[in-house]
């Protein structure tokens, strides 16, 4: 009797942190990149510069214009302040002094438009300089130098993908997850598997499932992430995910070598009696767990089973037992 922890390797495939498309917020003509392809980049790094020459020629001219907003409303405010003087002693007409107050007020409007269209002028020369939003791994570059970008739509330049920790995206049945809470053994707690059969070094942690259920498969998607310092994960690969399922108490386990399956998938075992004879079993199995299997019913704890020699082993003949050595693991 022993006390086994049941897992399920459960496949799904690697994907970023964090992935952000790189794009062209003005239009002009690119004139250098400023990364070099597959590295490392820090969010706020330049990656590419824009031609900044037409946006400079369009920010000068909005502060000109706002130059210009601000004198005409200097203008109207004189014009409007001697109106109110020459209104109070009826040497203008009230319609005049009318006159001068809406035209104060436009210019002030005027001022309004001609600030926003310089910190727009501002914005879009800024724009020239295309920086990371993130770190992470920087692609290859869309798009090359001399090319015309951002002109009617916001042109993909590169990808930077955050690797550093990663995702693992994955599925599970919606009976083995409910079978999981009614254990009361849920974890979090998760081991990644690599498409060679080699086990990932870092442990994962399994961040959440999905609130529903696909009614075509009857699977729950569920994320995990994982630690990869050395970027040995990249998105889009292969793995299996190895999650603790259950864990019982009191459980009888053969080795998975003891066992045979007879017709219909029944398994049996050859268990040696108390006068040295060999019996045929047959047994019912639940998980493996290891190398292992649990057997739910047909044998007792402390019952002798022949791990070696099956094929020597017919029942009710005698045996000479010996305990089992396994072999030493290289």
């Amino acid at each position: 009797m022993e006390t086994v922890t049941i897992t399920r390797d459960l496949p799904g495939r690697i994907d970023a942190l964090r992935v952000a498309e790189i794009r062209a917020r003005v239009a002009g003509i690119l004139l250098k990149k400023t990364f070099q392809e597959g590295a490392d980049v820090k969010a706020g790094d330049v990656l590419f510069q824009i031609d900044p020459a037409p946006l400079q020629a369009a920010h000068d001219s909005a502060e000109a214009n706002l130059a210009r907003a601000e004198a005409n409303s200097r203008q109207a405010e004189n014009q409007a302040s001697r109106s109110r003087e020459l209104v109070a002693v009826n040497a203008v007409s009230k319609q005049e002094a009318d006159n001068s107050e809406s035209a104060l007020t436009v210019a002030a409007a005027e001022i309004l438009a001609a600030k926003a269209a310089l910190a727009t002028a501002q914005l879009n020369l800024g724009y020239a300089a295309v920086t990371a939003p993130i770190s992470g791994r920087i692609g290859k570059a869309q798009v090359t130098e001399g090319a015309l970008v951002g002109q009617g739509n916001a042109t993909l330049l590169a990808v930077i993908q955050q690797l550093d920790p990663i995702y693992f995206d994955f599925t599970q049945s919606s009976s083995d997850l409910i079978a999981l809470k009614k254990s009361g053994a849920a974890h979090n707690e998760a081991t990644l598997l690599l498409e060679d059969g080699s086990e990932y070094e870092f442990p994962g942690r399994i961040l959440f499932s999905e609130a529903f259920v696909d009614e075509t498969t009857g699977m729950v998607s569920l994320r995990a992430e994982f630690p990869n310092p050395k970027r040995d994960l990249l998105p889009g690969m292969f793995a299996r995910a190895r999650v603790i399922q259950s864990v019982r108490e009191n459980v009888i386990t053969v080795p998975q070598r003891a066992l045979t399956r007879g017709a219909g998938g029944a398994g049996t075992l050859m268990v040696i009696d108390d006068s040295n004879h060999a019996q045929l079993h047959m047994v019912q199995t639940g998980e493996m767990t290891g190398d292992k299997w649990v057997v739910n019913s047909g044998l007792k704890a402390g019952e002798r089973v022949i791990i070696e020699g099956l094929l020597k082993a017919r029942p009710g003949a005698p045996v000479v037992p010996e305990p089992f050595v396994p072999a030493p693991k290289n």
